[in-house]
């Protein structure tokens, strides 16, 4: 295990923290469109800082660590992706202004960080105690990745959302965006505006995604501030991401196909890792460097593949995936049965 000191930790927890205050700021104190400029030069930030933190990390603490580091951030960015596609879905299916959807996004990046943190402090806890938390990990990242890979043509459902529903059906909801707040007043009584409705959807969507990544970046490190560190600098460059490659989404056809490669890979990988722990040594284990190889040429794969596919076919486009049938695929089943 590596000797994180309280320094280090306070250090880094200090520079997230401020990196998503100076998002916060400007996203509510300068409310507007986000153009492709603006996006790239925020995205190449952020992968600088990723990339710095890295060489700092590896230089510090060794290779081996560095190298954990860098498959984390992968696997993470890849997923933060997908996490992108949901995110669409949701800012069309509420139709948020442009002008608000920074602001909701860095919400929903806060919302992220805060539930990874206690995923993470759970993971590295149960695994400190239980090897067997190991192969729980990996059946969990192998039904994931069937799963998504049954159901990649598909896109969640976002109204049928338990929460969503729940909150249309108790709390008094504005008729529209109210200034891009969350709570308003609305002829004499209190309600919460649209964006609060979609910050739930969005943070519901979180939890969704922190279930499966924290299982996959603990399948290629054990350190709890390795994953916390790759988890977050990940989605410190969501926000921007998200304007940066909106319009490219649709072409990533293949992506969930990808994604769910790589999320059963990982669950072989942790999987082997148990055996070889808790029943023979002989076993043999999935190394992080071939992790990172694998990760990088999926990846690499998918993109391409996408790309080649929808090259003068603008009727294809791409889906988020879907861990369960949505109503739309059901019905359409249902009718074809009949």
């Amino acid at each position: 295990m590596l000797d994180i000191s309280p320094l280090a930790w306070a250090g880094t927890i200090g520079l997230i923290v401020l990196l998503l205050a100076v998002d916060l700021i400007l996203a509510a104190a300068r409310p507007h469109h986000v153009g492709f400029k603006e996006a790239t030069a925020w995205s190449v930030f952020y992968i600088a800082v990723a990339i710095g933190f890295g060489v700092w990390f590896g230089l510090q603490y060794g290779s081996t660590a560095g190298t954990e580091y860098f498959a984390g951030y992968l696997i993470e960015k890849s997923l933060s992706v997908d996490n992108l596609f949901v995110f669409v879905i949701i800012m069309n299916t509420f139709a948020v202004p442009d002008r608000h959807q920074h602001k909701i996004l860095v919400f929903g990046i806060v919302l992220a960080l805060a539930m990874r943190a206690v995923f993470i402090a759970l993971g590295a806890s149960l695994i400190s105690l239980f090897s067997f938390t190991f192969l729980l990990f990996g059946l969990l990242l192998l039904y994931t990745a069937v799963q998504l890979f049954r159901h990649r043509n598909e896109d969640p459902d976002i109204e049928s959302n338990v929460l969503v529903r729940g909150a249309r059906r108790f709390l008094p909801v504005s008729e529209g965006y109210i200034a891009g707040k969350l709570f308003a007043k609305e002829d004499g009584r209190g309600v919460v505006t649209p964006l609060f409705i979609v910050l739930i959807a969005i943070g519901s969507v979180d939890l969704l995604f922190a279930l499966d990544s924290i299982p996959a970046v603990f399948g290629v490190t054990q350190e709890a501030y390795v994953v916390f560190t790759a988890n977050a600098f990940a989605l410190l460059g969501l926000r921007a991401l998200f304007f940066l490659v909106k319009g490219l989404l649709d072409r990533l056809v293949y992506l969930s196909a990808g994604l769910a490669i790589i999320l059963g890979f990982i669950g072989v990988k942790l999987i082997l890792h148990w055996a070889h722990v808790d029943i023979n040594e002989s076993v043999p284990e999935i190394s992080t460097p071939l992790s990172l190889g694998v990760v990088l040429g999926v990846l690499g794969v998918v993109t391409v593949a996408s790309l080649i596919k929808t090259r003068g076919l603008p009727d294809q486009k791409a889906h988020a995936g879907s861990l369960f049938a949505t109503k739309i695929e059901v019905r359409q089943k249902d009718e074809a049965s009949e």
